[in-house]
């Protein structure tokens, strides 16, 4: 980094001697500028802004001290050092307000001068360095927030520091909107159900890199937002400067469900709003396209877009869908009650449909199963046995009599198991969901301690009850276990591995994953690389450079 400075003298053998004999040059330094008083010196600073400034005290026109007091009041960074042939300290002591850096007496040391000027030269360059490290990690961390609004307005949670982010954010003032898409796994139902839990973990991470990558490639200022496991929202800020051209929004969608079956070899559908989604319409076009997704064949590929006019299956089936939906807001509350009423009138709805309906609400009914089923897997109310007996009779496609059956079993067996939870537990559910969706951010205590409205101290409390080791000790492993994975499976560099999952610096990174895996990363790829499967997953986007 070149450092800019200034020399200030009212002799001019003396600036012609500071250009000659300080190496600035070597110094990597750059004189933008010299001056014969603080007047012509208050002109070049206000411009070129340098660094560094060489100036002497007694100058006609304006003096070193008055100039310093005016400099002062728009430059508060500037490295000064003071120039005098005066030694009444006295004299001297009247700049110290002004954050003089050194003095230098004349007849001037030219070598202790360069001294001097280079480790302040050096000083800057520090400052500079860590001053764009904190704004990089301010913008992340504010990025961090910022999802997290979105993510609650999204899921309809709300938030008392909303307003505040998006202020922060100029949404509200710039009338920021979206354009929304809704990404889900191609019959994920029934790839979640033979997935291992760290296969899930690995594909569900695999997707959301993809994702991202393809975002960023086009320069868009965007957000992804897991919603559940196998689901993720999609917003990309448009300004009221910003056209919503349907055609460009089509072709985003495509880049992603094309990038995902590309690197992965994994179906994947995408819904999409029609229009610019605004801050407060969030969750209600969140809801009407994971109906949208889940009214439509699981099984199908490609983007989806609602039709604008849908008729009166769309009024039926979004009132079935009303009732899922009461029923799982429900069980997310531990309100039996309205679990129970929203399960009567979903059954009470089926048995007023007339006869001709049938054929077009069974599907419906279907898909809506898949969804609660899905919901439910998410609240961990099934053990692996009894998810695989629900998953065959699913799975048989049954008619409405046997699929509202199934609903039935699913929401009495669900009702049964969160009651039996306690608070705890259903508060450590979401902290392990959160982490899972979260891990290659800054994760701590008082982040979810916050996300649930408890005190961190109690969090902490919970957390090791609930986990059987702390916090901390959590994070790191599933991270570490992460990072296993990637290392095997992918040709991502080890710095790219390691801020995948949260480690900005690679030699912290290392030391962490040394001490986990009691070898270096590199040593742990080279392995495990070999490793019989390998091979069939290099072409994952998490193997290699795109």
């Amino acid at each position: 980094m070149k450092v800019k400075a200034l020399l200030v003298d009212d002799e001019a053998n003396i600036l012609k001697n500071l250009k000659a004999v300080i190496p600035w040059e070597t110094m990597d330094i750059e004189v933008v500028g010299t001056a014969r008083n603080g007047e012509q010196a208050l002109e070049i600073a206000k411009q070129e802004r340098p660094k560094i400034i060489l100036c002497d005290i007694r100058m006609p026109v304006m003096d070193g001290i008055r100039f310093l007091e005016e400099l002062r009041k728009f430059d508060s960074e500037a490295e000064v050092i003071m120039m005098t042939g005066y030694q009444d300290f006295s004299y001297v002591r009247s700049v110290i307000r002004y954050e003089v850096k050194d003095y230098i007496l004349k007849p001037i040391d030219y070598e202790e001068l360069s001294h001097t000027v280079e480790r302040l030269a050096n000083g800057v360059r520090e400052r500079s360095v860590e001053q764009q490290s904190m704004q990089r990690e301010w913008r992340r961390v504010f990025h961090l927030a910022y999802e997290k609004v979105l993510y609650d307005l999204l899921v309809d949670l709300g938030g008392g520091s909303s307003r505040t982010i998006l202020q922060m954010h100029e949404a509200e003032a710039e009338g920021l909107t979206f354009a929304m898409m809704l990404v889900d796994v191609a019959d994920y139902s029934k790839k979640e159900h033979t997935w291992e839990e760290k296969e899930r973990k690995l594909w569900n991470f695999a997707v959301q890199n993809i994702l991202q990558e393809s975002l960023a490639s086009l320069s868009l200022h965007h957000s992804v937002l897991q919603v559940r496991s196998g689901e993720w929202c999609v917003l990309i800020e448009r300004r009221p400067s910003d056209p919503f051209d349907r055609s460009q929004i089509l072709e985003w969608a495509e880049l992603l469900r094309s990038s995902v079956e590309s690197y992965l070899k994994l179906g994947i559908r995408v819904a999409l709003d029609p229009a610019p989604v605004p801050i407060e319409r969030l969750a209600r076009a969140h809801k009407g396209l994971q109906r949208l997704l889940n009214l439509t064949s699981s099984t199908a590929v490609g983007i989806i877009v609602p039709e604008k006019n849908r008729g009166s299956q769309d009024s039926s089936s979004q009132m079935l869908w009303n009732w899922i939906e009461e029923m799982v807001s429900g069980l997310k509350r531990c309100d039996r009650r309205r679990t129970e009423t929203a399960l009567r009138e979903l059954n009470d709805s089926f048995r007023r449909l007339p006869e001709t309906s049938s054929d077009r609400a069974e599907p419906i009914l279907h898909y809506l199963c898949l969804h609660l089923f899905r919901e439910m897997r998410a609240m961990d109310v099934f053990s692996r046995e009894e998810e695989t007996a629900i998953w065959e009779r699913i799975d048989r496609n049954p008619g409405i009599r046997d699929t509202l059956a199934v609903i039935n079993k699913l929401v009495d067996q669900s009702l049964e198991s969160v009651m039996k939870k306690k608070t705890s537990d259903v508060l450590m559910l979401s902290a392990r969901d959160y982490i899972e969706r979260s891990l290659s951010t800054d994760l701590s205590i008082d982040t979810l301690a916050d996300y649930l409205g408890i005190s961190g101290s109690y969090f902490s409390l919970l957390f090791k009850q609930h986990f059987g080791e702390t916090f901390v000790e959590y994070v790191t492993r599933q991270r570490m276990e992460m990072a296993k994975s990637l290392l095997a499976l992918s040709d991502k560099s080890v710095t790219q591995v390691g801020q995948m999952v949260g480690y900005a610096e690679r030699r912290y990174f290392t030391r962490v994953f040394s001490k986990y895996a009691g070898m270096l990363p590199s040593e742990f790829r080279e392995k495990h690389q070999n490793q019989k499967g390998v091979a069939e997953l290099q072409s994952w986007p998490l193997g290699g450079e795109r």
